[in-house]
């Protein structure tokens, strides 16, 4: 393929631009084309969210492509993404369309955040992602960009390129000496974000959603007809709706997050095969893996059970369907989901307890749960002699209460 392909004349205002660069097939496509096509410097912006990658190839990959080393970022952000943003979603209960825990899309607008501060620092023009245009991540980079910088240059190559197929952007790559990664089958993989969370794949073999995941695409938990055959218990400890601690050790976020990572992946737990609706208007199918924050969420629910009143807590289930579509949609910086994080972490005041949940080749099974907080009065719930605690004859008033409206329309209607 030569290098005359239809593309925009480019923008004589910019300078300088802040690519997300992961160092795969696409941002290294794109760092390519920026610099021919808008004939500007290229600064590079990697996140360390605990993909498990050496990202050290990455500094090597950019260095090759012309971009100066001290133009070349990579920082360790995982304490800040599980504490500042995981962990505020956990506490929501988060879960898009009842299922998905939003590994993917809660670590977009931490890396929006960062790649405008430094944007800020190197006096850039304008910033750049690697999202097409059929996705949802395009929405959530470019929502937080001009959240924190609104008059921020986004540039999109996949919206304005005609490099439009997973094979034309192969053939650039091999005109321009770019290396391209290759599964086992010899074939370009199918496409896959991970961080500390969870990893996600898309496309290819997947595409179809009647045919089943196949075992070589799982790649952060064991199957779970290998698993062990005997069940490990773990215990979590919460304050103030985090957990803080694992069998009883203290641990950072982001430390206790990678160590349920590890208890999930031996025990199989955390596999999600999905059909979502996009925030674009189409339906995709996913594979999920989520180990540890499968364990964690089932372990904030448990905390919650005793903790938590039922108003409070029902009140927190109707609204987190809204607060997951925000983070689903990319809305993380704007009012009304802090608004509503101010409501989910004003709930979590008194959540401070331990969780007892024994792992077992895919499930995760909450076996216990104890709180100085807790609500939960075994004095009044006995089925045996409560002493007073619980007067049972009121309960005849509260319920010829609360069927007068029924006894109402019940003689009506007859």
């Amino acid at each position: 393929m030569s290098d005359q392909i239809n593309r925009p004349a480019g923008d004589a205002g910019i300078n300088r631009v802040v690519l997300a660069y992961s160092g795969g097939l696409d941002t290294s496509v794109i760092l390519k084309w920026l610099q021919q096509t808008y004939k500007c410097e290229v600064v590079t912006f990697t996140a360390d969210l605990g993909q498990g990658e050496e990202l050290e190839p990455v500094r090597r990959k950019a260095e090759m492509a012309g971009v100066r080393p001290e133009h070349i970022f990579i920082d360790d952000l995982r304490e800040e993404f599980v504490r500042d943003f995981v962990f505020p979603m956990m506490r929501a209960n988060a879960m898009y369309e009842g299922l998905y825990l939003l590994g993917t899309s809660i670590a977009r607008p931490l890396i929006a955040k960062r790649q405008i501060e430094i944007a800020r620092m190197v006096s850039a023009d304008a910033v750049s992602h690697g999202a097409t245009g059929k996705g949802n991540d395009q929405v959530r980079f470019e929502l937080g960009y001009y959240a924190l910088a609104p008059d921020i240059k986004v540039i999109a190559p996949w919206r304005e390129w005609d490099l439009t197929s997973r094979e034309r952007l192969i053939e650039f790559a091999e005109t321009h000496q770019i290396p391209i990664a290759r599964d086992k089958r010899g074939e370009a993989p199918f496409s896959t974000d991970a961080n500390l969370l969870h990893t996600s794949s898309e496309g290819k073999v997947l595409e179809d959603p009647w045919q089943e995941v196949p075992d070589y695409v799982y790649s952060r938990t064991v199957n779970p007809e290998d698993a062990p055959d005997t069940p490990e218990t773990i215990t979590i400890d919460f304050e103030r709706g985090d957990g803080v601690a694992l069998n009883g050790e203290a641990m950072s976020p982001a430390t206790l997050l990678a160590a349920l990572n590890e208890l999930g992946r031996k025990h199989g737990i955390g596999r999600l095969d999905l059909v979502e609706n996009r925030f674009v208007g189409m339906k995709s199918r996913g594979m999920y893996e989520t180990p540890g924050g499968t364990i964690y969420s089932l372990a904030h629910r448990g905390i919650e059970q005793v903790t938590l009143d039922r108003g409070a807590a029902h009140l927190k289930d109707e609204l987190m369907p809204r607060y997951a579509e925000l983070i689903y949609n990319g809305f993380w910086f704007a009012p009304e989901r802090e608004m509503l994080q101010a409501a989910i972490d004003h709930s979590q005041e008194k959540v401070t307890g331990t969780v007892r949940l024994k792992l077992y080749k895919g499930s995760v099974i909450v076996t216990g749960r104890k709180s100085p907080y807790s609500l939960y009065s075994e004095k009044v719930v006995t089925f045996e002699d409560d002493q007073g605690a619980y007067d049972q004859r009121d309960a005849a008033g509260f319920i010829k209460l609360n069927a007068l409206r029924l006894r109402l329309l019940g003689r009506r209607d007859r």
